[in-house]
């Protein structure tokens, strides 16, 4: 085992920080229309949370302990590489990279393109090569699945091996569902907006 169990922070205070955080930082109220289309009474901007200084480490942890509860940083079923499709997934694999090497369990990070580049080595996923690796396609928020539907497309067209999805915030839309269905693969949830009474 990679780790002990005094590296792992207490998951309830992990999560009452960053919730706290979240609510504090990315809760934006009043009727706003999202990138898939639907309307909602609030919105939800990670991006404030997933680069601020404070709450970055929690994001991190959060999605560690949510892989190691899943047997996802020991053994076998061990990943090698966290990352989604840019932008919303790359502070969340830079900040579960950095922590990772903080509790002994490192991890390397990776970016998904929308579009392959057309010139150079003309590669949609950037960073450490993923061929033949366990990897983890993360999101920041999700509310239908889309975004991280294409990471899992984009990278196993690279050679990866997707053991799982994992969105720090989860809508509780149907994006678990779509994902679960058209990829495969488990689709892991380290909070939703029922946490913080927005559903």
């Amino acid at each position: 085992m990679r780790g002990g169990a005094d590296t792992i922070p207490h998951m309830t205070d992990t999560r009452s920080q960053l919730l706290a955080l979240i609510d504090e930082l990315a809760v934006v109220r009043g009727r706003v229309t999202l990138s898939s289309g639907r309307e909602a009474d609030y919105y939800l901007d990670l991006r404030r949370v997933t680069l601020d200084h404070r709450s970055a480490p929690l994001v991190g942890d959060i999605v560690l302990d949510l892989l190691a509860e899943h047997g996802l940083l020991d053994g076998e079923g061990a990943v090698q590489a966290v990352g989604g499709l840019t932008m919303g997934a790359d502070p969340v694999g830079t900040a579960v990279m950095h922590r990772s090497v903080v509790r002994g369990t490192p991890l390397d990070s990776f970016v998904v393109r929308k579009a392959a580049k057309e010139h150079g080595m003309g590669r949609r996923v950037e960073g450490p090569d993923v061929a033949g690796k366990r990897v983890v396609a993360v999101e920041d928020t999700s509310t239908t699945g889309g975004s991280v539907l294409t990471a899992v497309e984009a990278l196993r067209e690279a050679g990866a091996e997707v053991a799982a999805v994992v969105v720090v915030m989860d809508r509780e839309t149907g994006a678990k569902e779509r994902v679960e269905k058209e990829a495969g693969i488990p689709y892991l949830t380290a909070l939703s907006t029922r946490d913080l009474g927005l559903d």
